[in-house]
């Protein structure tokens, strides 16, 4: 089985149990490569064109206008051909009830027709939200199979719930 990891993330400041704390790499990211780490899947970070602020208040602001406006912010590169892949691990940060939408942008630009979605999130409270839903509307084609939401302040230390996850 060939897989890829496509992920957005986000360092800067970073909302974690109540508290803002900067941090030099984004919560999703460090998912995504322990999902790498455990499968050897090769790994393509989702980069908008204007990235979101490092600054935590100003990055809501930016991501809840964004959702607002159902905008598809344009991406600074689309992962390569996607055909020897079978399994798309889609990983993002939970933004107002779902993917930030750099994550849309991509998937409404790509197909994945007959891959297998495996959906994976950070989050401080709010879990996958309606994302898996979302998937499904804008991927018809593809198999969705159940997320895997992980408080982000606890992505370094995940490692078990995420090999218990890919083991399903």
């Amino acid at each position: 089985m060939s897989a890829i990891i496509l992920y957005f993330s986000r360092a800067g400041e970073n909302y974690f149990s109540g508290a803002i704390r900067t941090i030099s790499k984004g919560n999703t990211e460090i998912v995504a490569e322990t999902i790498r780490d455990l499968t050897g899947a090769d790994l393509f970070q989702i980069c908008p064109a204007v990235p979101y602020s490092g600054e935590y208040s100003v990055c809501i602001e930016q991501a809840k206008n964004d959702q607002k406006r159902d905008a598809r912010p344009e991406l600074t590169a689309y992962p390569p051909c996607l055909d020897g892949y079978d399994t798309i691990y889609l990983g993002y940060p939970n933004y107002w009830g779902t993917m930030p939408m750099p994550v849309f942008t991509l998937l409404e630009k790509i197909d994945l027709s007959g891959k297998v979605i495996k959906p994976f999130c950070t989050h401080e409270g709010s879990g996958m939200g309606h994302s898996e839903q979302d998937i499904r509307r804008l991927c018809p084609k593809a198999e969705v199979c159940p997320g895997l939401a992980i408080q982000g302040g606890k992505a370094a230390a995940a490692g078990p719930e995420i090999k218990a996850w890919l083991e399903q």
